[in-house]
């Protein structure tokens, strides 16, 4: 059985989300594909929680839910 990606670190700028994954593997894209985020305050941009085991990130303030499985398919 293949081993999911989780990610372990979750970084957001003005213009890009950056996610640090168990394996050392480093995702980054641009802020832009993710409309909420993107107009989001840099306050509700920090303001997240990791699900799970890190298999997704959620923005409680802006009701946004990313996968780390969507994040590495959109590449």
């Amino acid at each position: 059985m293949p081993i999911r990606p989780n990610a372990r670190a979750v970084s957001v700028g003005d213009d890009e989300l950056t996610v640090l994954l168990a394996d050392e593997r480093k995702i980054s894209v641009p802020l832009a594909w993710f409309p909420r985020l993107l107009h989001a305050s840099s306050d509700q941009r920090q303001t997240f929680r990791l699900l799970g085991d890190g298999e997704g990130i959620h923005w409680p303030d802006i009701d946004e839910d990313l996968s780390v499985d969507g994040l590495l398919r959109s590449r």
